[in-house]
């Protein structure tokens, strides 16, 4: 059991073995998913203990997405050096440690480096279930074996923070870290029935071959300038904050630059350029890029419009939420049914114009709407996530040759998780300055028919950046690569 190859795998559990071990890394995966998105309901009673200010308490969220965001690109080194098996149990086992760590620590820079620990684990394992349904599930079937892995992930966001609110309630801020333990504990279980110890293509895994640090330290620094320049822009500090910004596109330059030396000299880059000579995957990271803007600028956006223009409730706000969280799992399942018969262009496009859709009608709304308006169209928006999530990947990445599919599942989770950072900024930034050039500002207690618009004229701009990306998306329909590799 200790050294199982993917051969032995199959010939043992026979057809159903690729559902065992898809089974496998959604649990871990949930967990990574929901270590990122539970912790927000813990940070007022934790800057409570450690008598924190708003920015330092921020850091336990920005820490550790800088760090899930940049190791994302080590995944398929780690699966080439160690398999699918050393990868997928390290980094359950230091999402683990980080979770105990967290929960038992006593001083604040503790908790911080528990949740870097943790987002080094959820960077690295995410890009592992695109890469299994493309390896373990035939054509006909990855679009289905998408749709099921993608609801069961969606549900660990939805409910995670409704849990996490009693556990608060009842246990403390504390509490929270401890939720990933039963996740962990059942993934490194079922790891050691049904991951293979190969790496990708069912190969040995190669001991030689070492990790591109420099490339890997570059990205590191453009992520950080990238998204503190962000930051900047939001205070009054715009010097520093063009200059974060000019640093991040040299820094994108230099990455660029050293990939290509590496790769020409025979070494071995985090991130290949050639993906990008296959037109559907750079249509596609470009699709993904402006998605994970819209949708992790619109997660933030939403919840402040309810509260703060509406004047809604935390509980109102769950309440709204929670059947647009349903219908958003239970669209995924069907989508990924017809992934595996209808062009992925044309899914990914219909699930942009829902988005664009749901944000533009925002517009409709007024201090005296009522709630069941708001709810349609965040269930317009989640209908078309669920149209999205199971069909982008797919479409992006059917087209590369296989030794380049770890490394394009890895890029594409790289760029959605940058353009998700950079969306949340985007959307600060612009509400805080139409707020202004309407004569208003969140420090007001009460709402105004200026304050909703606002908001619209936000909302307006992620319709208009959603419309932007049903232009890439239509090009995933191109077929052409630049050059195969075998």
């Amino acid at each position: 059991m200790n050294d199982t190859p993917l051969p032995s795998l199959r010939s043992r559990y026979g057809e159903r073995y690729r559902w065992f071990l898809l089974l496998s890394v959604m649990v871990g995966t949930m967990a990574s998913i929901m270590s990122s998105t539970i912790v927000n309901v813990a940070i007022p009673g934790m800057s409570h203990h450690f008598a924190l200010g708003q920015e330092r308490a921020q850091w336990v969220s920005s820490g550790f997405m800088v760090a899930m965001t940049v190791s994302m690109l080590t995944t398929p080194w780690l699966l080439g050096r160690y398999g699918y098996r050393r990868t997928y149990v390290g980094t359950m086992v230091l999402l683990l440690a980080g979770g105990v760590a967290g929960g038992l620590a006593n001083d604040f820079s503790l908790v911080l480096l528990a949740r870097v620990a943790e987002g080094l684990a959820a960077g690295v394992v995410q890009p592992i279930p695109a890469i299994i349904i493309l390896r373990a599930f035939e054509p006909h079937e990855q679009g289905r074996a998408s749709g099921i892995f993608g609801m069961g992930v969606v549900l660990a966001p939805a409910i995670g923070p409704s849990i996490g609110g009693v556990l608060v309630d009842l246990f403390g801020w504390r509490s929270i870290f401890f939720m990933v333990v039963p996740f962990c504990l059942a993934s490194i279980w079922l790891a050691y029935k049904f991951v293979p110890t190969t790496a990708p293509g069912g190969v040995t895994a190669a001991r030689a071959g070492g990790l591109d640090w420099r490339g890997l330290l570059i990205g590191l620094v453009g992520t950080l300038c990238l998204l503190n320049g962000l930051v900047e822009l939001r205070g009054n500090a715009p010097i520093e904050a063009a200059l974060l910004l000019v640093s991040a596109v040299l820094s994108l330059a230099l990455f660029v630059w050293w990939q290509k030396r590496l790769a020409a000299g025979g070494g071995a880059p985090l991130m290949n350029m050639a993906l990008f000579g296959y037109r559907p995957f750079a249509m596609g990271s470009v699709v993904s890029f402006i998605y994970g803007a819209a949708l992790f600028g619109s997660t933030y956006l939403l919840p402040v419009y309810m509260q703060v223009a509406l004047h809604l409730s935390a509980s109102h706000v769950g309440t709204i939420m929670l059947p647009a969280g349903i219908v958003l799992a239970i669209t995924i399942a069907g989508v990924g049914r017809l992934a595996d018969r209808h062009a992925t262009w044309l899914l990914v496009s219909i699930g942009l114009a829902l988005l664009a859709l749901s944000f533009a009608l925002m517009k409709v709304l007024t201090l005296g709407s009522t709630l069941w308006l708001l709810v349609a169209f965040a269930i317009i928006g989640r209908i078309g996530l669920g149209f999205i999530l199971p069909s982008l990947n797919l479409g992006a990445m059917r087209p590369l040759a296989k030794p380049l599919i770890p490394q394009g599942a890895s890029a594409i989770s790289f760029l959605r998780m940058l353009g998700g950072a950079a969306g949340v900024s985007l959307c600060a930034i612009a509400l805080e300055w139409r707020l202004a050039a309407h004569g208003d500002s969140l420090a007001q207690a009460a709402s105004s028919p200026a304050r909703l618009t606002a908001f619209n004229e936000v909302f307006f701009m992620l319709s208009a950046l959603c419309a932007l990306a049903i232009c890439a998306a239509w090009q995933l329909r191109a077929p052409l690569p630049a050059r195969q590799e075998t």
